[in-house]
């Protein structure tokens, strides 16, 4: 599910909210970490809320901080107390929740120190940068009793929590396998030379846990996804929402086996990260054995089934309000096959199916959700199990992100242990479950 897609699907949910929550006196009082693209779409669901107030804002850049106190006033809410030091602005006791939007690298150690500050948390995806993260994040969640909401919004949509039900129900029949596609087209990133740090930026507390590099556009605002030091590629960015929505289909966990291959085609620039990448993971729970694939391309491309478009790209032969030439489109979504028929889920937030050999028509619906609103919903009744993208579902889809990672990097197929969290007979793949931290910016092993 293409995030920015959710948002327009979720709108008439957006409209309802209002009525959901009780008394002025009731407010939640909620700070919002980072201040780029993704953290737009945070304040705009969060000024949507009834009884939600947006009381602080942190980011690095004074730029974005100023862009983020501006799109809130003119919401016509109150200004937030703006922070650049995340651990300062935990150290306000009167802050019930905090959303993060930060880059990768730092979503695993904001929701531990905000989990230890005794804050609810709703954390973009990927949860956590590498795999020792993602034990860690719900260990805090744990030990501190908060309820912690991992970003994959999909987990709200009406529609598709249908379809997953009726796959359950069997309406395609046993499921063998599942797919992901995140065919999103991305141009180059160039190459970026080495420049100062732009004013009113601090670059060490971006920096973070990650090791030191010298300042280039190429790894800051947004293209830092694409370096392995802050980010996961599209596999952990977009992918993500997929691999989770293709996991949660097929009703398992952890794979057993893991391979991925694939490369930096077309481009000569910056990027470290692979952008065609073709994955395959393999299950055996209860006695099932089930498939997974999930595909990553960039540039121009085809969709699958009904897996092809994006709302805001006109099709082949149309032109854009603007008289713009029509924008690439992409094709990102999810399909399910079953020995009765499969199942397609798409960037509009709905689903649509097909059964037996002459592939009829089955059941199919269109309808989003706010997957802000469950949050806040667990936050006020405390019930973990209401949070539709509860942090161990999400720990769980991210580390598929890492495993997938870490077979294209090591170039062979990883044999992963479950029990003990753990890649059999490879200890060099274990070596890369975590990273040394730069200090003070250290995940804790004992949160």
């Amino acid at each position: 599910m293409d995030r920015r897609n959710f948002m327009i699907s979720s709108a008439a949910a957006l409209g309802a909210s209002a009525t959901v929550y009780g008394s002025p006196s009731d407010t939640i009082r909620v700070a919002v970490l980072g201040t780029g693209g993704r953290s737009q779409d945070h304040v705009r669901e969060l000024n949507g809320l009834a009884n939600i107030e947006i009381v602080a804002i942190c980011d690095i850049d004074d730029a974005r901080l100023a862009r983020a106190t501006k799109q809130i006033t003119d919401a016509g809410k109150p200004t937030p107390k703006p922070y650049k030091d995340v651990r300062k602005l935990l150290e306000d006791k009167s802050i019930d929740a905090v959303t993060i939007a930060s880059p990768n690298h730092w979503h695993t150690l904001m929701t531990v120190w905000a989990c230890q500050a005794g804050k609810d948390v709703y954390v973009e995806k990927p949860c956590s940068h590498n795999m020792y993260e993602a034990k860690q994040v719900v260990a805090a969640a744990r030990k501190y009793n908060r309820m912690v909401q991992h970003g994959s919004q999909i987990r709200s949509s009406v529609a598709v929590r249908e379809g997953v039900q009726k796959m359950r129900e069997g309406l395609i029949g046993d499921i063998y396998l599942s797919r992901g596609l995140c065919f999103k087209y991305r141009n180059t990133i160039g190459r970026a030379p080495v420049e100062p740090v732009p004013a009113g930026v601090d670059y060490d507390l971006w920096t973070g846990p990650s090791p030191v590099h010298q300042f280039t556009k190429n790894r800051f605002h947004y293209n830092w996804h694409w370096f392995w030091d802050t980010g996961n590629g599209d596999l952990g960015n977009q992918g993500i929402h997929e691999v989770d929505v293709a996991r949660w289909g097929l009703g398992v966990k952890y794979p057993t086996k893991v391979s991925a291959i694939g490369g930096h085609f077309m481009f000569d620039d910056d990027q470290e990260t692979p952008n065609t990448l073709n994955c395959a993971f393999e299950f055996n729970e209860g006695g099932k054995h089930q498939m997974m694939e999930f595909e990553v391309r960039h540039w121009y491309s085809n969709g699958e089934a009904t897996v092809h478009d994006h709302p805001r790209a006109p099709r082949p032969g149309a032109e854009a309000p603007t008289g713009r030439p029509p924008a690439p489109l992409n094709s990102i979504g999810n399909l399910f096959y079953g020995s009765k028929g499969y199942l397609a889920v798409d960037s509009y937030s709905s689903y649509k199916s097909w059964l037996g050999p002459r592939e009829e028509p089955g059941p199919a619906n269109q309808k989003g959700g706010s997957h802000f609103e469950n949050f806040f919903e667990a936050v006020r009744t405390r019930n973990r199990e209401g949070l539709h993208a509860e942090i161990e579902e999400g720990a769980i889809s991210t580390t598929l992100v890492h495993l997938a990672n870490i077979s294209y990097k090591l170039g062979r197929t990883l044999h992963f242990d479950a029990a003990t969290y753990s890649v059999t007979g490879d200890s060099e793949a274990n070596k890369m479950f975590t990273r040394s931290y730069r200090k003070p910016f250290v995940v804790p092993e004992k949160v």
